[in-house]
């Protein structure tokens, strides 16, 4: 579940208020690479995971099967 943009931004402000990363990590329960990738971006906005669809070949699936039950 991605973090809401509201948290986001109090961590940004927290840190650049002169605390430190430990300190919001342990604070608002967050992962520090989380906090670096946040501090880094231009601008925070939720970002959408783009999923590719795997494509089945279902005869050849039937096929494995049979051949490894």
């Amino acid at each position: 579940m991605p973090y809401s943009l509201d948290l986001r931004q109090k961590l940004i402000n927290f840190v650049e208020n002169g605390c430190t990363i430990t300190e919001a990590e342990h604070i608002f329960g967050t992962e520090r690479a989380s906090i670096y990738k946040w501090l880094s971006r231009p601008k925070l906005e939720v970002t959408k995971v783009k999923r590719c669809q795997i494509k089945l070949d279902w005869k050849e699936l039937q096929k494995d099967v049979k051949q490894n039950p």
